[in-house]
């Protein structure tokens, strides 16, 4: 059983909704929907429009939990009006209760006939009916056009709840959605994290290398006066260099003239035979040898004045061998 109770009111208006779905023992869906509206009433009959509304809501409450075999009921009620039909035994129960004028009526009616009569609590009798003609066809026609509007409402309740239905549907979807978005922001967020992470650990190598880059940088400019300087002292060894061999040209020659005289000189003093007979020849300050022969003080103050000749300094001793290396010491 569900019940939905609303109250509204403002100033002297007060209007009730009550709505009431049940399942009964067939498994019809027995629905009632009643509405209370009070205007400007007097203080009787506001309390009259509560008692009444607390007996339908006791109606309802008790109908919902009764299970009849053969019984399908429905409930309407508008402005002052309720009504209440279903089937029971093969027959069509009516149950109307209404105010007009101040008074409250009850009538029942099985198959459209009326049974009873009810004035403001009291019972009519049967033979005093006719009385009441103008109220009862003022009722009926008031049920007529009521259970029109409840049709028309029943049918936009109906398309109401489809569309209700297909929103649910939609707002089931929906929450699929965003569970699913979620998700995926979670991870997301996850991945953002770990890339911040990722991030910070980079720029703490970039600003590692940063400052290895500084250090080599300041190592390659050091490195680079250096090799200046080295340029600057391999261009001066290369001017020394050059000198050298300048020289050193110059000493050949000077060689090469020293040892022709020399050895024409031998050749002039029989001392050996041809130019080719000189293998080895030493001159120091004890003395001079030529091919292992020491030679008188006389050769060797003269063959010692020929090498000063060349040779400005005397070092103490000179040596020549056949393969042309001459060697001062």
């Amino acid at each position: 059983m569900r019940v939905r109770t609303a109250v509204t009111s403002l100033a002297n208006n007060l209007t009730i909704h009550v709505f009431n779905a049940a399942a009964n023992a067939e498994g019809w869906l027995i629905v009632r929907f009643l509405t209370f509206k009070i205007t400007k009433m007097k203080t009787i009959n506001l309390k009259r429009s509560l008692w009444l509304a607390a007996i339908l809501l006791t109606s309802l409450f008790a109908g919902a939990q009764t299970k009849t075999a053969s019984k399908k009921a429905y409930e309407s009620e508008s402005d002052n009006m309720y009504y209440r039909i279903y089937k029971e035994g093969g027959h069509k129960i009516v149950h109307v209760k209404t105010e007009i004028d101040d008074k409250v009526y009850r009538i029942e009616m099985t198959d459209e006939k009326l049974t009873s009569l009810y004035v403001s609590g009291d019972k009519v009798p049967e033979s005093d009916w006719s009385k009441y003609n103008d109220v009862i066809n003022k009722i009926r026609e008031e049920m007529k056009e009521q259970e029109k509007r409840d049709a028309e409402q029943a049918i936009r309740n109906q398309e109401q709840a489809k569309r209700n239905a297909e929103q649910a549907i939609r707002n089931q979807e929906q929450a699929k959605r965003n569970a699913e978005q979620v998700l995926r922001n979670q991870d997301q967020a996850k991945r953002n994290a770990e890339q911040v992470m990722r991030n910070q650990d980079q720029e703490k190598m970039n600003a590692e290398q940063a400052v290895r880059n500084q250090e080599q940088a300041k190592r390659n400019a050091e490195q680079a006066v250096r090799n200046q300087e080295q340029e600057k002292r391999n261009a001066e060894q290369a001017v020394r260099n050059q000198e050298q061999a300048k020289r050193n040209e110059e000493q050949a020659r000077t060689n090469e003239q020293m040892m022709k005289e020399i050895t024409d000189a031998l050749v002039s003093d029989k001392i050996i035979p041809d130019r080719s007979g000189l293998h080895e020849m030493k001159i120091n300050e004890f003395g001079m040898s030529v091919n292992g022969a020491r030679q008188p003080e006389d050769v060797f103050k003269k063959y010692q004045a020929i090498y000063k000749k060349y040779n400005a300094y005397f070092r103490g001793s000179f040596n020549y061998s056949r393969d042309g290396i001459i060697k001062e010491n």
